[in-house]
């Protein structure tokens, strides 16, 4: 290997290191909220004291969609400036937006957030994929138990490696040119993303995410079943 490419290595890296800091930091955010935002749990509580919790899901993603195309990702979201990381704060924003999305959806079917298996499956739903073709392209494999049917554990080691694939792919998807990826740049005061961009994405995350969090337990996207049992509250 020469110097070129052990560089490009490095910042390869480099980005998927900070990138798993992102969804670290957004994660935590999430669970405990922002400046302005009500923590995860305040939110589903107040959709689940309004209806069931299918309309409870419905209803939410809806807003979160009107929400994504009106308003832009940065507003409401003071305590971005506040991250550590040096991430283009369009990118962050989308993040941290989406994957409340993702982790209220699961919630309010009765996952526990705290769960490190759940983590690396709302950090995979944010990429766009199942966890199934996360590990199919990279070769990641849970063993002898990784055949159709109900699994009760992913081992850790496995979630590490689940959740640096599925940081590099996250990379790929928003890349150098992530800005340009989301619509226009967004400068720190908080300009619109454009938003057909982001109710498009945002819908198709949520229904990877309806999908992902079943009543019955988590779904691979390969026929493969965590067990749920494990998972709840």
């Amino acid at each position: 290997m020469n110097n070129n490419e052990k560089k490009e290595v490095e910042k390869t890296m480099v980005s998927r290191e900070k990138m798993l800091q992102v969804l670290d930091w957004a994660y935590d955010k999430t669970l405990t909220g922002l400046p302005g935002e009500k923590s995860i749990y305040d939110l589903v509580e107040d959709y689940l004291s309004k209806h069931d919790k299918e309309t409870a899901i419905k209803k939410l993603v809806k807003f979160q969609i009107t929400k994504a195309t009106t308003s832009g990702f940065v507003t409401g979201f003071g305590g971005i400036l506040t991250m550590p990381i040096t991430i283009p704060a369009n990118v962050t924003s989308v993040i941290l937006f989406q994957m409340r999305m993702i982790a209220a959806i699961a919630l309010i079917r009765g996952y526990d957030l705290k769960s490190d298996q759940v983590q690396t499956f709302v950090y995979a739903t944010l990429a766009g994929t199942s966890v199934a073709d996360i590990m199919k392209k990279t070769g990641i494999v849970i063993g002898n138990k990784m055949l159709r049917g109900v699994v009760q554990k992913v081992p850790g080691k496995t979630l590490t490696k689940i959740n640096q694939a599925v940081g590099f792919r996250l990379i790929t998807k928003f890349g150098t040119k992530g800005a340009v990826n989301l619509g226009k740049v967004i400068p720190v005061a908080g300009a619109v993303v454009g938003g057909t961009f982001d109710a498009l994405t945002t819908k198709t995350i949520a229904q990877l995410a309806k999908k992902t969090f079943t009543e019955v337990g988590i779904d691979m996207g390969d026929g493969t079943i965590i067990d749920k049992k494990d998972l709840i509250l």
